[in-house]
Parts: C-alpha cells; sequence; structure tokens
C-alpha cells in the first residue's frame, strides 16, 4: 500500500468536491455505483423471479423474454440471482470494511501517538501478519472456521486491518508533529482531545479514500472465497457462488459464468474509478503516489 499525503486547512473539503465533480471517470463510477446500490435496496420489485425457486423444467435455459439472462443449472433466474447478489456482495464488503476500519484506526492511531514500547509491540504484530500474502493468510483462516460468510467476514477482516494500521500509523506520526499539535500540547490540551479534535480528522479523509480504493479488493476477495466454496453457501445468491455453480457448465451454458463476472469487473471498475477521482480530489499535486 501505498502513503498518502493530504493538505490541510479552510476549504479543502470544498475544493475536494469541485475537484471531483469535474473529474468525469470518477462521476461516471459513482453513478454506476449508485445505480448498483438502488438495485440491491429495491430487488425484490426489480427482479421478475424468486431468486432461489427451483424450476428443473427450466434448467439451462438461454435468455428469453420471460428469463432475460436465462437459467442456471437448477432452472433459477440468474437475473433475479444477479439482482439479489448485489445485497450479498455489497453488504458484505460494507460490514468487512467497517471492521477493519473499527480495528485499524484505534491501532494505528494509538500506536503512532503514544509510540515507544507499545508503537514496537504493534508494528511487530502488523510485520508478522504483513509477512504472509493477506488472501492465502484469510483462505486458512476461512477454511479453519468451515463454509460461512461470516467467517469469510472474520477471515478477511483479521488480515485485511493491517495494511490501514501501518498507513494510519505514518500519517500520525507526521500529524502530531505539526506545530497546531505541539501549540495545542503548550495550552494543556488533554491528549484524548488532541486525538479527536486534531489528529483524526486529519487522518480520516485520506482512510475514505484508501476504503474507497478498497472496495473493489474487497468484492473480488469475497467472490474468489465464495467460487472456492468458502463463502457464500447455497441457495444464497452471491456472485462469486454464482461462478462457481456455472464452472462445470461452461462450455454448455457459459452465459452462467459470464453474467456473474462481468457484475464483479463493473462493480470493481466503478470503485476504481471513484477511488482515483477520490485521491485526485483530495490531493491534487499527486503526492499521495509517491
Amino acid at each position: 500500500m501505498k502513503s498518502f499525503t493530504f493538505g490541510t486547512g479552510e476549504g479543502l473539503l470544498m475544493s475536494a468536491i469541485y475537484r471531483l465533480a469535474r473529474d468525469k471517470m470518477a462521476l461516471v463510477g459513482l453513478g454506476i455505483i449508485i445505480v448498483i446500490v438502488a438495485v440491491g435496496i429495491f430487488a425484490p420489485y426489480l427482479a421478475p423471479h424468486d431468486p432461489v425457486q427451483v424450476d428443473l423444467g427450466q434448467k439451462l435455459a438461454r435468455p428469453s423474454a420471460e428469463y432475460p439472462l436465462g437459467t442456471d443449472h437448477l432452472g433459477r433466474c440468474i437475473l433475479s440471482r444477479l439482482i439479489y447478489g448485489t445485497r450479498v456482495s455489497l453488504s458484505t464488503a460494507m460490514l468487512v470494511l467497517t471492521v477493519i476500519i473499527f480495528i485499524s484506526v484505534p491501532a494505528g492511531t494509538i500506536s503512532g501517538y503514544v509510540g515507544g514500547r507499545l508503537d514496537n509491540i504493534v508494528m511487530r504484530i502488523i510485520d508478522i501478519l504483513l509477512a504472509f500474502p493477506g488472501l492465502v493468510l484469510a483462505l486458512v483462516i476461512a477454511g479453519m472456521l468451515g463454509p460461512g460468510l461470516l467467517n469469510v467476514m472474520i477471515a478477511l477482516g483479521a488480515v485485511w486491518w493491517v495494511g490501514y494500521a501501518r498507513i494510519i500509523r505514518g500519517m500520525v506520526l507526521s500529524v502530531k508533529e505539526k506545530e497546531f499539535i505541539l501549540a495545542a500540547r503548550s495550552c494543556g490540551t488533554s491528549h484524548s482531545k488532541i486525538i479527536f479534535r486534531h489528529i483524526l480528522p486529519n487522518v480520516l479523509s485520506p482512510v475514505i479514500v484508501l476504503a474507497t480504493l478498497d472496495m473493489g479488493s474487497l468484492i473480488l476477495a469475497i467472490s474468489g472465497l465464495s467460487f472456492l466454496g468458502l463463502g457464500a453457501q447455497p441457495p444464497m445468491p452471491e456472485w462469486g457462488a454464482m461462478l462457481n455453480d456455472g464452472r462445470p457448465y461452461m462450455q454448455a451454458a457459459p452465459h452462467l459464468m459470464l453474467f456473474p463476472g462481468l457484475a464483479i469487473m463493473l462493480v470493481v471498475l466503478a470503485f476504481n474509478l471513484l477511488g482515483d477521482g477520490l485521491r485526485d480530489a483530495f490531493d491534487p499535486k499527486g503526492t499521495m503516489r509517491g
């Protein structure tokens, strides 16, 4: 992961919003995300069929007026399962991201602000976890816990927070040496007030940008673990699990894998476009690319 450096001062947020509004690709990504979220919210009204209803008489049907994207090996409507799968994939990624932020922000902030032995202990734990490929370690943890979407969320949260914590620690180390922090200390301001009023506001903006960029990676990781059979379990409609269901019929009915793959690609692309736009908006000088 890369280091992020953001400017401070009045009007930073408004200028960032103005720059974001001029970024056409970021707006395209934001528009796609809004549409996909709306599809997930209104899934019961948009899905033409029950996503878990089995109709063996219609199995592996090609796209038609009744089934716009065809059916799977159990005769279930692929479009309906894709629409309901939006809920599962996005909500799972958001919950994992929330867990990551709730772990990494306190760990990185306290480690960077306190320093000393506590900082050394936290950083050694982070170094050990970073020594293993994150997805491989998550795969091991999920395999030990057993199949299930909750276990996948626990596994990803347990390994994904370390990169965030390291970046947050670096930003805290930089911010706590600024003049306004030294002035607050000289005035007798408590450590808790310094952290919540001065340090965290300067840390949260880049964390939000990083989280937006990471949403695509999390969706890919969740889909990948579900594809391996460790995530969502039948009959739950989830994009990675749909890919796994369609794998045995890849030649006879390629649409079983095509449409879930396109859905994953579209969502990941949208979050990457928005994340790139947010990064450029908050850091127009490009210092976060270094």
